[in-house]
C-alpha cells in the first residue's frame, strides 16, 4: 500500500536534505510516536558515547513502534531529532544515520542540540508523527 504522506518541496527555498512540508489527505489517521530512545531490551543505553550507533538504535526503535501502529518509515510525516550536544559534528553524525534510514522519503525534520536527555548516557532521541489512510486500519 502506498503512503498517505505527500512531501512538499519549493524551488523558492534553499536546497535541503529533507522536504520543507508534508501533508496527509482527509481521512488519514495520525500516529504520534513517543521519542524513540537508544535502549537495549534490558533497558541499558546503547553504545554510550557513540552518536551514530545511538541514532541507529533509535531508528530501529522507531520502526518497531511504527510497525505496532500499522505504519512504516514511509508513513512518517515529520521528525524531530534531539542530540545531547552543542557540537555541530555530533548533530551531523546522528542526522546522517537518520537521513540514510529514511532514504528518498526525506520528511520535514528538525535537528536540535539539547543539554540533556532522559536516560543515563543517552545522546539521541527521535520524535515522529506518521499518517496512514483510514483504510489501513
Amino acid at each position: 500500500m502506498s503512503s498517505a504522506v505527500h512531501l512538499i518541496r519549493s524551488a523558492d527555498l534553499a536546497a535541503a536534505p529533507y522536504a520543507y512540508a508534508a501533508t496527509a489527505p482527509v481521512g488519514s489517521r495520525l500516529i504520534f510516536l513517543a521519542g524513540a530512545c537508544p535502549l537495549e531490551d534490558d533497558g541499558s543505553t546503547t553504545a554510550p558515547g557513540d552518536y551514530a550507533a545511538q541514532a541507529a538504535r533509535c531508528v530501529e526503535t522507531l520502526q518497531t513502534a511504527l510497525h505496532a501502529s500499522g505504519a512504516t518509515l514511509t508513513d512518517v510525516i515529520s521528525t524531530r531529532v534531539l542530540v545531547a550536544s552543542s557540537a555541530q559534528k555530533d548533530l551531523v553524525a546522528a542526522w546522517d544515520v537518520v537521513h540514510a534510514a529514511f532514504g528518498a522519503h526525506d520528511v520535514p525534520s528538525t535537528l536540535l542540540g539539547v543539554t540533556v536527555l532522559g536516560y543515563d548516557q543517552q545522546l539521541v532521541e527521535i520524535e515522529a508523527v506518521a499518517a496512514i489512510s483510514e483504510e489501513a486500519r
